[in-house]
Order: C-alpha cells, then structure tokens, then sequence
C-alpha cells in the first residue's frame, strides 16, 4: 500500500501536530457522552427499546389503545424489560415485526438493560461506548493502506470529530456498530491479504457475519471490498496470480459468513412482505433535486452539520467548500498513491454508494437520502481527506494549518450547537416533538380547571402514533394525561375537562370529532397538534 514520509520539512513542528491531533481525538470522545440525553429520545430509539425489553408493537397497541386515560408517564413502562421475557422474546420481536433488523444490536441492548437500566442516558450509553471502538480500528485500518502513523492519526482525528459519527454514537441504534464493523471488516480484510494468513481470513469471515448480524446494508461494504478484489485482479499487472488467490479466499469468507447468517435469511424469506411493508417509505421519489441536495448534506456532515434551513442557500453554501476538499482528497489519491490503494479508496465510497442511487434514480426512492444508509461510504472519505491533509501540510505550512483549523472549528462548532440543540435532522419523524412537549406543558399554566392537561391520541393512520407517544412522554411534565382512544374512539371520557390537545389524529378519529360537532384548531400544524373544542 502507499506511504508517505512522516518526517517534515519547512520547519513544521511535528510533536505540536500530534498533540493537537490527539486533543481532537479526545475532545471528539467527550462529545460522545456530553449531553448524551439532551435530545429527544425519538421514534426508532423507543423501538430499539421496545424490541430489547421483548415486546411488540401489537401487544402495546392492544394494551394502551383502549378508550382510557393514562399518566403519560406509564408509557415508558413499555421501555423496561417485559416481566418474565427472555432474548428468545427479542428475537421474535424482531422476527414478527421488524424481520429487516437482524438482532444482534438487540440482544446487545438488552443485555446493557439488564446490567445498567433503561434510562435514556443508559440507553445511549452502549452505542457511544461502541462508537469508540472505531478509532484504533481506522488507525490500523490508515495504517495498512498508508503505512504512516501521522495519516492514521489524521484519520482518526476526523473519525473522532465527525459531527455525523457522533451524533449516531449517540442514538440507541445499531449505526455506531455498523461502522465499527465497516472499519473493522476493512482492516481485517487488508491484513489478511498483506499477511496471506488464514486466521485473518477467518476473522474476516466472522467479521462479515457480525455485520450483517447488525444491519442489511452491511452487504454494501461486502460488495464494495469484492469491487476491490475484483478491480485489482483486472487491473494490477503484478497482481494477476495472487488476485486470484484472494478472490477465492474472499469468495470462501462470505460463503462461510453467509451460512452463519442463514438463519435471519430465512426469517427474511418468511417475512418478506413484512419488511417490504415496513421499509416501503424508501421508495417514495421525492425528485432528483431533492436527492442532490441530501447527498451534499450527507457527505459533508462527517466534517460540517450547521443547518438553516433545507431551502435556504446558506446550508449548501456552507457546505460547498467541504464538497470540494473531499473532491479534492479523492483526485489526489488518484494522483498520489499506488493504484492498489487508489482502488480501495474508489470502491469503499463509490460503490455502496451507486447501489444506492442507480435504483433511486432508475426505479425512484429515495434510498440514497437516507444518511445512516450511506454509512459503508464515509470512512473511505475520512481516509482520503487524511492522507490529503497529512501530505499537503508538509508542503505548505501556513495554507494548510489553516485549513486543518477550519475543518476542526466547522466540526467542534457542528457539535456544540448539535449538542444543546433538543432535536437535530436525524430525528426524522420525531423532529417535532420537542417543540410539541414544549407547547402542551406551557398552557397547562393558562388551565382554569383542577385537572391536569390532556392530550387525545389514538394509533394513527399508519400505527406509528405509539412510537412517538412514548417518545413525547419523556418531555411531557408528570401531570400530563393521556385520553388513548380505541378504534371505536369514545369522548365521553373528556367530560369536566376544560382543555385538551389532539396529536397525530387518525381519519376516524377527523369523524368521530365532526359527529359530535366538535372543532379541531391547528396548534402546530406541520406537526399534527390540534386544539380540540367541543
């Protein structure tokens, strides 16, 4: 693999650049745990919790949408261990409702339950803790590709302050083990190849079961490294005779991996439709424009993620000059490095990517919008942008000093504001939330009546009401209540109340309200908050 000299010229100091390198790497592990509960716990972290506690969407559903009112409170009863339950429970979770999570995040979660609670700050404790496996495996993985412990430093700087990777790190999802095995798979996979050992080999093909074990798309780094393999067979002269050795060593890997994972293949099987029902959102095509636009926020969210707005000029303004670094960083791996190397760096990035945005643009969706889906692709650019900055600041001291400290103040600026901020982008259909909570615990104040505020609810057009019910019940003050009507919604139940709140109502729920010549008042709009008056 390429390497570079890690002696400097021009006078750079470069004990002041390890150590500043180093205060990046630590200050990006306190912002994996400064304020760690700060934010909404949204939609998909309450089932993380759901699935890991061993209960199902249904059962909850049948027990709480029942014509009744509750503390808001009681809800997050459904966030603890089920009474009795076993893993064999979050399996079947997983297997009945959710079969395209496989389960080993889980199972993971629910042994960190059982051993530590299920707080928020427990909940995403585990992912943050995960997340920091990452660092000494982008060092070892810089390392093999570059041979230079200052590229490797480089790269685990910006693995450390990427305002993406720590917010997922987090998130109680499985996204920080993701691409800890993506990084992980990666390295094990050049040092098997450098070392011609069967044992890294082995530990390859129990890396890959992990990660498909983790999450679906984990198959994007498998088909990316074959990309890699594959590339380097056709075209690598000296290559030839021992590219075809590793190809077969691969091809044995992944059979191996996909035997251990075969059981969750026919879970998918049995399920398909269920999955296909579950994930069907991805596949609304919300315009090419769109797409552009997520793209260039996504990329440039492992350096910079300030946003003003999704239509407002300045976000991609921003953004634009890290477009270009990145650019830049993968020209001149072209340009710099032998051509093993350049391949890695080429297929890691680009080839989960266009899995993703060929059907998007042939067959509409928006898959490739989905950030945490283009995890696969983002260490392949940290390593560019690494060995970019380690070569050019040898160079040229002064231009590129200033741009190691741009990026840095971009990132520790990203962070900060994320980190105080009560919801951020990737809360997706929680966003709102925490502005809702706000709105319902303030007008308690103005409430004539001795009773407590009361929000209606039932479980929605689409039956993700519960989700985010549990989700607001974490912001909602201890005296709110909630009225949880049934399909055969009941307001009788609101008699002696003076003043209620509607969240997220069903069509049925719109009729039932017109039926009793009731009028429903837009608090929040475009976030479904109703002022109900009968």
């Amino acid at each position: 693999m390429a390497t570079i000299s890690d002696k400097f010229i021009n006078g750079i100091n470069l004990r002041l650049l390890v150590i500043l390198l180093v205060i990046a790497i630590i200050i990006g592990v306190g912002f994996r745990f400064f304020q760690i509960d700060h934010k909404l716990y949204w939609h998909d972290e309450v089932y993380t919790s759901i699935r890991a506690a061993g209960f199902t969407r249904q059962e909850i559903d049948n027990n709480l949408f029942q014509n009744r009112i509750i503390a808001a409170s009681e809800l997050q009863n459904y966030q603890k261990l089920k009474p009795g339950s076993t893993a064999a429970d979050t399996i079947r979770s997983l297997v009945i409702e959710d079969p395209q999570h496989p389960p080993f995040y889980f199972l993971m979660a629910r042994l960190w339950m059982q051993q530590f609670g299920s707080s928020l700050t427990a909940s995403r404790t585990l992912p943050a803790l995960l997340s920091l496996l990452a660092f000494p495996l982008m060092y070892g993985l810089a390392w093999e590709l570059f041979s230079s412990h200052l590229v490797a430093l480089f790269a685990t700087a910006f693995i450390a302050l990427s305002p993406f990777d720590i917010l997922f790190a987090q998130t109680a999802r499985q996204y920080s083990l993701l691409a800890v095995i993506v990084i992980g798979s990666s390295w094990l996979l050049l040092r098997a190849i450098r070392l011609e050992n069967w044992k890294y080999w082995g530990y390859y093909s129990l890396s890959i079961a992990l990660g498909l074990y983790t999450h679906p798309f984990f198959a994007l780094t498998i088909i990316g490294q074959g990309a890699f393999l594959i590339s380097q067979r056709l075209f690598i002269t000296n290559f030839k005779n021992q590219g075809a050795v590793n190809l077969s060593k691969f091809f044995l890997a992944v059979i191996a991996a996909i035997l251990l994972y075969s059981p969750w293949i026919f879970v998918l099987i049995t399920n398909f439709q269920r999955a296909s029902d579950t994930t069907g959102w991805t596949q609304i095509s919300p315009g090419f424009l769109y797409l552009v636009k997520l793209w260039l926020l996504s990329f440039t969210a492992i350096f910079v993620d300030l946003d003003f707005g999704f239509d407002n000029v300045w976000t991609y303004l921003l953004r634009l000059p890290f477009f270009l670094l990145i650019f830049a960083a993968i020209y001149n791996i072209y340009r710099q490095t032998n051509r093993s190397t350049t391949l890695f760096i080429i297929t890691s990035i680009f080839v989960p990517f266009l899995i993703l945005v060929l059907p998007d643009i042939i067959l509409g969706g928006k898959r490739s919008a989905v950030s945490r889906y283009l995890v696969s692709c983002f260490p392949g650019i940290q390593l560019a942008v690494g060995y970019f900055l380690a070569t050019k600041i040898q160079t040229s001291q002064r231009l590129w000093r200033v741009i190691l400290a741009a990026i840095f103040t971009a990132s520790i600026i990203s962070c900060t504001v994320s980190a105080f901020s009560d919801t951020w982008w990737s809360k997706d259909l929680s966003y709102y939330n925490a502005e809702v909570a706000k709105i319902i615990n303030n007008n308690q104040l103005k409430i004539a009546s001795t009773k407590s505020q009361i929000v209606i609810a039932d479980s929605g057009d689409d039956f993700t009401n519960m989700g985010d019910l549990i989700s607001l019940s974490y912001l909602l003050d201890k005296d709110v209540q909630l009225l949880l009507l049934s399909d055969s919604p009941n307001l009788d139940l609101l008699k002696g109340y003076a003043d209620f709140f509607v969240f997220r109502p069903s069509e049925k729920l719109h009729l039932v309200i017109e039926q009793k010549q009731g009028k429903l008042e837009p608090v929040l709009e475009y976030a479904r908050l109703w002022k109900l008056k009968l």
